[in-house]
């Protein structure tokens, strides 16, 4: 997981779309939906459910388990500019 992964599934979950998601990125659906492969296949359970399109048209929602990995990472992210924050207070006294 890394910060592009993170915002290609907080894009996905904004817009129901792999498609939308990419073109938001500016990066081709080919490789958006390699990224959501990959990462529904590193987790035990998927990340990203997907449906074809049609009449209905198609889509794609972050999962439980998605929105659970966002939460997580942000709130690494935070605990780490905390500690950035801390050691640059710390070196700079």
């Amino acid at each position: 997981m890394g910060i592009g992964r993170l915002e290609l599934l907080t894009l996905i979950q904004e817009h129901g779309s792999i498609s939308k998601a990419a073109q938001q990125m500016g990066m081709s659906y080919k490789r958006a939906w390699d990224l959501v492969s990959s990462l529904n296949a590193q987790s035990t359970t998927p990340l990203v459910h997907t449906q074809a399109g049609g009449k209905r048209g198609g889509g794609a929602e972050v999962t439980p388990e998605g929105q659970q990995l966002i939460q997580e990472f942000r709130a690494l992210q935070d605990r780490f500019q905390e500690f950035l924050a801390a050691e640059e207070k710390r070196l700079l006294l």
